[in-house]
């Protein structure tokens, strides 16, 4: 199926330009273009960010597929359904006293939790890929898939801490993609990076500013 996936996206496959010797493909640029979109969304709370979520996951799905990275486009698609149901929780999601949903912390105990759960998975996400697939960084590829998976809970539910995960799974990319040759995605990456600390800092200022 991904073969015929792969074959089915031709057209966006071909190269578009060559980035530190390796090669950029058309699917990369759109999927870069669509991504960033959808940062400046969730930077403003705007909930057209899970739309353009769920279309540049499919497409970066598609790409890390063919990367041999496969626990992180196993990733995009457990995005795409992720993104649905944040869509949903923006718009019409709703906090413990019923209140409309907004920006708020994470108790220290869920802090300790979310954590907790985060470091269990990864080594049996990483032996997973080991032994299920042809990877060649299980481990590395691990880690952030794992932490994309709290941060995207988290970022769903309007959870300030949501930035410092993807923080720390965005730096900890860039070295994976950068190993893969993956120049314009490393790009975005770094970004990512420097906006999730944007994003920390815009939701602090919002969360003040609802509870004034």
């Amino acid at each position: 199926m991904l073969d015929a996936l792969l074959q089915a996206a031709g057209p966006l496959l071909a190269t578009a330009f060559t980035l530190w010797g390796s090669p950029v493909t058309w699917l990369e640029v759109v999927a870069f273009a669509l991504s960033l979109w959808m940062v400046a969304c969730n930077l403003r709370v705007n909930p057209l960010g899970w739309p353009l979520a769920m279309a540049g996951s499919l497409l970066y799905a598609l790409l890390f597929a063919q990367s041999k990275l496969y626990g992180e486009a196993l990733l995009q698609v457990f995005f795409v359904i992720v993104a649905a149901w944040g869509w949903r929780q923006w718009l019409r999601g709703s906090l413990p006293d019923g209140t409309r949903l907004s920006v708020h912390r994470l108790s220290r105990r869920q802090r300790w939790q979310a954590g907790a759960a985060t470091l269990a998975a990864w080594p049996l996400v990483g032996l997973m890929l080991k032994f299920g697939t042809d990877s060649d960084v299980p481990f590395l590829d691990a880690l952030p898939t794992v932490g994309s998976v709290t941060g995207q809970l988290m970022l769903g539910r309007k959870l300030l801490e949501n930035w410092l995960v993807w923080l720390v799974v965005n730096v900890i990319s860039v070295g994976v993609f950068a190993f893969k040759g993956l120049w314009l995605t490393v790009l975005l990456y770094a970004l990512f990076a420097v906006l999730s600390w944007a994003g920390w800092r815009a939701w602090q200022r919002q969360m003040a500013n609802e509870h004034t």
